[in-house]
Parts: structure tokens; C-alpha cells; sequence
């Protein structure tokens, strides 16, 4: 991303900081300050608040207290950085000594500056992280080169934040993930994000070439090469040029072409079957698989040299199993999808049978729900598909939603802001999931410090 492209955001985006301090004075001091130099400004009294504050109002920075009741600032950083690996931290504290600094640093901090907290450095500081979080893809979220992965879920959102960081970089990424999770999809988007949007995207399966045409379909061949061999073919490599070449299902190619592939990828050169001479390529490769290739390495399947070469940067797309709040966001998408194939007489999901969406494990991930999606609708004759058409598409029994009183401690944090994500932040309907009475259930968001109100419309975002 260039600088007139970073400084343009800058001025554009309605930069967002999430303040936490369990002094109300110092926290009214401080928003204060941020608030009077045009940050959107959100501010929590605790940690755990923080936590449950971020996946809603999606700050491009959090500056905090480090001595806090409880969790304190370094203790909150730890929880959210690995959630939000790239999401910038500024630490506050009146008792900073250079060692603190330099641990908070050693960490992965971006900022750490001391109380009483001078204005301009704060306001500097925080500009600069957030600086780093557009560059990072942060607030381009909405951008066209996302525009076809639908989601609202956090972790969904943290990896497509880090794909648009990594795509505007040569380097090559590897896409990990179970079948079905979208991984040509993912990679199409880096594209559409990357300095090569305009040259061509080309994918191959590697599992569905036979291993003695490998080299003949990624690197061309002369006419007369081989019998069959009619006519000059570029390849897929040279088809690419320009452009990505996305090299699905690695796992499966012949250890036979590896080589081959491994040379072509260090010097970008391929040699066509047939051709005396090298020709020049210019492709930028992304290969994924759902195959383990380090128990493939290790069985001596797959080269290891080929791996660090394919591998410099990963991304691993969660199962749907992981991003819950998704289910219905994507279930209603792929109706709306479908009307054009059978007409628009369906208009959703009997509550029952979104519920019983939501609770199924969905082993085949986003393809399996688009199947049994399109398999209600086909089969639908009512307005409304109903839980029974649900349960025979998904040929088992759904499993039970999870209680709060069946959750560990450390669960019902998460379980709350997914219930009020999915329920776009009704109480009645998340508490009915929850199988909860209302009473029961704002006692519960209370404890954890959740306004319902924060949590509606929070799909809005997503593409």
C-alpha cells in the first residue's frame, strides 16, 4: 500500500480507539483528550469488558492502563494479541520503569508511555498504530476484494485482516484448513488485494492431474513433444504470468515433479516439454491443501525444501464449526443465492431449523451448508423451510445447543458475545438459546460487562 494510499484512509476512515482504565477520573481525562482530536472514541473499566468490547466496535488501536484491578494491561494485551495478532496496544502507567517498557515491547506492544500522559505524545502515538492497522487492512475491511467472504466473525475477520497485509507483499502464502472452508476462495480475494489485481488469477487442482502430464499443463509443451501433442501450449504457469497462480491441493502432487516445480519457483523460469530453452515468468503463487504435509515430509512424500519455498507465509481458515455466528449469516445468503435457480418462494428458516443449523459440527464446513441450504430449498413447500427438512439434509440428529450451566468459566465470555452476534443483539431470542430466562441472562451480561445494544447491527460490516 502506497503512503498517498495510507495517508488518504487516514483523512477518510473514522479511526477507532477502544480506551481502558478502571480510574473513572483518568478514564474521563483521557477519552477527554482523544475524543478532542477526532478519534471515535469507546471506553470500558476493566479487562474483561475490553475483550468482549473489541469483537463489536473493531478498534484500530486499544490503549490501556497497565496496574488494573484484575486483569491488568499487559495480562489483557496477552489475551487479545492472540486472538488479534496485528490489532496495535498502547499501555499507560504512572509506575513505567525502562525494564516494563522494554518487556512490553519485547512482547509485541506498539507503544508504552507514562502518566501523567502528555496529550500530543498520546495523540501521535496513537496515530502512528493506527497507521499500522490501515496498512494492515484494517479498516478497508468493506474494500471489493473481500466482497465475496461473508462473515462477521472475529476470527474470520483477524485472518482477513492479515491476508490483506500479506497480499500487498511478493511473498508466497500457503493456505491451510479443512475441505470445504473456502481456501480458493481466500486466495482469490489476496489477489483481488494484491499490486497484481489486474493480471490473470489461474487455479489448478493438483489432484486432478494425472502425474504424467504435471509438467506438460504447469509449464507448456512444443507441438510434436509427445504423441498427442498437436500444438504449441503455454501452460499454466505462462497463463499466469502477470498474475497468481494458485496451486490447490499441493498435498497431492507427484513427488516426481517437485523438483521441478521447487527449481521453477527459485529461479521463475519454467522450460516447456520439448523446448530447448528457459522462458521467463513473473506469477506470484499461493497453494493450499487439507492434507498434513508435515506427516507428508516425514514419510518422505513431500520435499521439504518445495514446503519452506511454498510456505513463507500461513494462513489457516477455521472450520465452521469455529465461527458460529456465521452459520446464519451465510445459510441466508446462500437462499437469497439461490432464488435465481428456484425461484424466491422460500423466504428463510422456521426458527427450529435455524437452530438446528447452528448446532450442527458441519464436518464439510461452507460447502456442506450450501448443500444442505440448497437441498431445503429444493425441497421446501412451505415459505418457511421447517427443522424436519433441516434434519433429514443433515441426515443425523442436531446436537444440543450448549448451556451456560454446562460451560467452563473461561467459555461463557465468548459464548455470550457469539449468542448476541448471532442474534444481532436480541435478549429474548439469545436468551432462549442460551435457555436462559431474561433475568438470568441480563445477570449474566452484567457479570461480563455486555450492553445487548452494542451488539445490533453488528453484521453490517461484513460484505
Amino acid at each position: 500500500m502506497s503512503q498517498a494510499t495510507v495517508n488518504e484512509l487516514m483523512s477518510a476512515v473514522r479511526k477507532r480507539v477502544l480506551l481502558v482504565d478502571d480510574d473513572p477520573d483518568l478514564l474521563r481525562l483521557v477519552a477527554l483528550r482523544l475524543t478532542a482530536a477526532g478519534f471515535e472514541l469507546e471506553t470500558v473499566n476493566s479487562g474483561p469488558a475490553a475483550i468482549s468490547r473489541v469483537s463489536v466496535f473493531r478498534p484500530h488501536v486499544v490503549v490501556t492502563d497497565l496496574r488494573m484491578e484484575g486483569m491488568d494491561g499487559l495480562a489483557l494485551f496477552d489475551v487479545l494479541h492472540e486472538q488479534y495478532p496485528t490489532l496495535p496496544f498502547i499501555i499507560m502507567t504512572a509506575h513505567g520503569t525502562i525494564s516494563d517498557a522494554v518487556s512490553a515491547t519485547k512482547r509485541g506492544v506498539f507503544g508504552f508511555v507514562s502518566k501523567p500522559v502528555d496529550k500530543n505524545e498520546l495523540v501521535k502515538l496513537v496515530n502512528q498504530a493506527i497507521r499500522i492497522g490501515l496498512t494492515d487492512g484494517v479498516s478497508i475491511d468493506q474494500d471489493a476484494w473481500r466482497q465475496h467472504i461473508i462473515t462477521q466473525s472475529p476470527l474470520m475477520e483477524e485472518l482477513l485482516s492479515q491476508a490483506n497485509r500479506v497480499a500487498q507483499s511478493k511473498a508466497s502464502i500457503f493456505i491451510g484448513g479443512e475441505s470445504g472452508t473456502g481456501k480458493e476462495l481466500l486466495a482469490r480475494a489476496i489477489h483481488a488485494a494484491s499490486t497484481r489485481a489486474d493480471g490473470p488469477f489461474v487455479a489448478v487442482n493438483c489432484s486432478a492431474i494425472p502425474e504424467n502430464l504435471f509438467e506438460s499443463e504447469l509449464f507448456g509443451h512444443r507441438r510434436g513433444a509427445f504423441t498427442g501433442a498437436t500444438r504449441d501450449h503455454k501452460g499454466l504457469f505462462r497463463a499466469a504470468d502477470g498474475g497468481t497462480l494458485f496451486l490447490d491441493e499441493i498435498g497431492d502432487m507427484p513427488k516426481s515433479f517437485q523438483a521441478k516445480l521447487l527449481r521453477a519457483l527459485q529461479e521463475m523460469k519454467v522450460r516447456p516439454v520439448g523446448a530447448t530453452e528457459d522462458e521467463p515468468v513473473d506469477v506470484r503463487i499461493i497453494s493450499a491443501t487439507h492434507a498434513d504435509l508435515d506427516r507428508a515430509m516425514a514419510e518422505g512424500n513431500f520435499r521439504e525444501d518445495l514446503y519452506y519455498r511454498l510456505n513463507v507465509v500461513t494462513l489457516m481458515l477455521p472450520p465452521l464449526s469455529k465461527r458460529p455466528e456465521d452459520i446464519a449469516l451465510l445459510a441466508m445468503h446462500f437462499l437469497r443465492d439461490l432464488s435465481e435457480t428456484y425461484g424466491n418462494r422460500v423466504k428463510g428458516f422456521s426458527p427450529e431449523a435455524m437452530e438446528c443449523l447452528v448446532n450442527f459440527e458441519w464436518p464439510g464446513n461452507v460447502r456442506q451448508l450450501r448443500n444442505v441450504v440448497e437441498q431445503c430449498v429444493a425441497l421446501s413447500s412451505t415459505p418457511l423451510i421447517p427443522a424436519t427438512l433441516v434434519q433429514r439434509a443433515l441426515r443425523d440428529e442436531p446436537s444440543s445447543f450448549l448451556s451456560l450451566q454446562e460451560a467452563r468459566e473461561q467459555f461463557e465470555r465468548n459464548y455470550l458475545i457469539r449468542l448476541l452476534q448471532m442474534t444481532n443483539g436480541n435478549v429474548t431470542q439469545a436468551a432462549k438459546l442460551a435457555k436462559r430466562n431474561r433475568t438470568e441472562f441480563y445477570r449474566l451480561l452484567s457479570r461480563y460487562g455486555m450492553n445487548p445494544s452494542l451488539f445490533k447491527n453488528c453484521s453490517d460490516g461484513a460484505p
